[in-house]
């Protein structure tokens, strides 16, 4: 089985390179799933109905998402019907949307981190009661975690190595070198990274971050424009012995 994990797409020119890419790296790479991170589809913050069903038109079969997931109020009804996208699961009780979803014999989950984060429930405590609940457990356990210090994103990976399939990291916008396979069989990687402008501070217009840093005043920022650069993760299963065997980085770049 082979999983493709997406890094957060960034507004309009991130939903282009979706839609330009994903169908030929179906092909290509014999994709069984496709895993994107869609929290900042919409205009750069948030989601919403109309972006969302664009990302699955697209060739994405399950979005995950992060704190911006509430930016765009009209998605909280959305988040309530049946559609495979996800809020982070550590969330209190009574929160809109659903954590996880199963789509054939893989289980997706979104946990969000707390270090420079929200206030949020354990995304370690989360897991474990998620992982107990589970009767039968599924094939393939692939996780999202969307989370700022790298340290909290390592620490997951090791505490739920040999437990889950694949645990990813997304939130930074910035991709990480350093795709691994756990001693005990958990594929690993820090930041998935963005698909979003090259020409970009973390996808947005750098003269709009540039004047947060140097003026300290609020200020709205703009998704940047240029060729676009698609990050993302493949991940290859043994779902007989529910290990990763191989992962790898999957980059690249949209005029």
């Amino acid at each position: 089985m082979r999983i493709l994990f997406i890094g957060d797409i960034i507004g309009k020119p991130g939903r282009r390179a979706v839609r330009s890419l994903v169908p030929g790296l179906r092909m290509e790479l014999g994709l069984n799933l496709v895993v994107a991170n869609g929290e900042n589809a919409a205009g750069g913050f948030g989601l919403t109905q109309e972006t969302a069903e664009e990302l699955l038109d697209s060739g994405v079969d399950v979005i995950t998402s992060g704190g911006h997931i509430w930016d765009q109020k009209e998605v909280i009804p959305y988040l309530e019907s049946d559609v495979p996208v996800l809020r982070p699961l550590n969330y209190p009780p009574g929160v809109p949307g659903q954590g996880y979803r199963q789509v054939g014999d893989v289980l997706v989950v979104n946990l969000m981190g707390r270090v420079f984060m929200g206030a949020l429930d354990c995304p370690f405590r989360a897991m474990d009661a998620l992982l107990k609940s589970l009767s039968p457990r599924p094939a393939v356990i692939a996780v999202d975690f969307h989370a700022e210090a790298t340290s909290e994103k390592q620490g997951l990976g090791w505490y739920l190595d040999g437990r889950v399939t694949a645990v990813v990291g997304s939130h930074t916008h910035v991709a990480t070198a350093d795709p691994r396979i756990l001693p005990k069989g958990t594929a690993f990687v820090t930041d998935l990274g963005m698909v979003g402008p090259i020409n970009s501070i973390i996808g947005s217009n750098p003269d709009d971050v540039l004047a947060r840093f140097l003026y300290q005043t609020p200020n709205r920022l703009a998704v940047a424009g240029g060729p676009v650069r698609f990050n993302s993760v493949l991940v290859e299963v043994d779902g007989q012995a529910r290990r990763a065997t191989r992962i790898e980085r999957v980059d690249r770049e949209v005029a």
